[in-house]
């Protein structure tokens, strides 16, 4: 099989690899669609930072995969040959108290391997999972949408979840990249009857504009948040990362709102007592999500008639995995997938 490695310094080196075979409670899977995250790029693509749950181990990357069996091994009940997949992309210990309640991001074991990280991911033809990392992808959904859930959606649906997004709830949201954008997308689906977003991107703004993810896209400026939500959101939810979009999600939720911050990295500076105490403000730090919360995700979907893909706006083959990441790393669209043609 081919396989795409990220040995850093914005390469990507396609190469061959033997094809896996599946052990005990393990599943071979034919890869359909495989997208492109941000923290592949800021952690690996770029640099390797080589520590804790960032620690590339030189496998095949990405960490977005889903696709159909192919094979099983001894003791898999639960998943058939034929099945569509989506894969979630930690594989935790299995026995610890996160990994029993869905949240194998949270498994602190040594046993702990993400796809794409530490084990390999869905950059390649084939990829070996564990069946307890499998979740049958419905029918109604495509293969890129599977991939899109796998992480970003799952994601931000965690997010907006975790601040209980609901019909009375404007919500703000700092960065519009692929997560931004799907914070919007599923604030709306909840309910929500204003959605803004900031990002210093004018085609990240448009883009949002575009998808409808936003009723309205601004720079960020105090002055245009002031004008569109006066008192604040009810909800705020900051992809952006950055230290600055976080502070400004925070100084923008009402008293008493509720604000999850969902991107990784930054600095965030903060007066406390005006900012948070004084202002009764409950805020969640959210780390991608439960296999629980993307069943129900998965759910959701196909009742609201939502499809993930919708945020894609770049695809090319695996023999096109450099250019791939290249365009993802531009950041001026929205997410960028690796597909194959679904052979049936």
């Amino acid at each position: 099989m081919r396989a795409a490695y990220l040995p850093g310094g914005s390469v990507v080196d396609l190469e061959e690899a033997a094809d896996p075979q599946p052990g005990h409670g393990q599943v071979v899977v034919g890869m359909r669609a495989s997208t492109i995250c941000g923290s592949d790029l800021r952690a690996i693509y770029r640099e390797h930072l080589g520590e804790g749950p960032e620690a590339y181990q030189g496998v095949a990357g990405g960490h977005e995969p889903a696709g159909r069996v192919l094979a099983v091994g001894e003791g898999v009940d639960r998943i058939a040959v034929g099945d569509r997949v989506v894969v979630y992309h930690i594989s935790g210990c299995g026995q610890c108290d996160e990994c029993r309640r869905g949240y194998q991001i949270s498994c602190t074991s040594s046993r702990r391997a993400a796809y794409g990280w530490q084990r390999d991911g869905g950059h390649a033809d084939l990829l070996l999972a564990e069946e307890r990392d499998l979740l049958v992808l419905p029918d109604e959904l495509t293969f890129l949408d599977g991939a899109v859930v796998a992480c970003g959606f799952g994601t931000a649906y965690e997010a907006v979840r975790r601040a209980d997004v609901c019909g009375a709830d404007r919500v703000l949201v700092t960065g519009l990249g692929p997560v931004g954008l799907a914070v919007g997308m599923l604030a709306k689906a909840l309910g929500s009857p204003l959605v803004v977003g900031t990002d210093p991107s004018p085609d990240r703004r448009a883009l949002a504009l575009r998808l409808g993810a936003v009723d309205a896209a601004v720079a960020g400026s105090d002055t245009e948040l002031s004008d569109l939500l006066d008192d604040g959101a009810e909800v705020a939810v900051d992809c952006s990362g950055n230290g600055r979009g976080q502070l400004t999600a925070l100084r923008h939720t009402r008293r008493w709102g509720r604000a999850a911050l969902v991107g990784e990295g930054g600095q965030l500076t903060v007066d406390v007592s005006e900012v948070l105490i004084h202002r009764q403000l409950t805020v969640h730090g959210s780390w991608v999500t439960s296999t629980v919360r993307m069943t129900e995700l998965l759910t959701n979907l196909v009742r609201w008639g939502l499809h993930p893909q919708d945020l894609v706006t770049d695809t090319f083959p695996l023999e096109q995995a450099a250019q791939a990441y290249r365009t993802a790393d531009a950041g001026a669209g929205g997410k960028v997938g690796i597909t194959w043609p679904d052979e049936g």
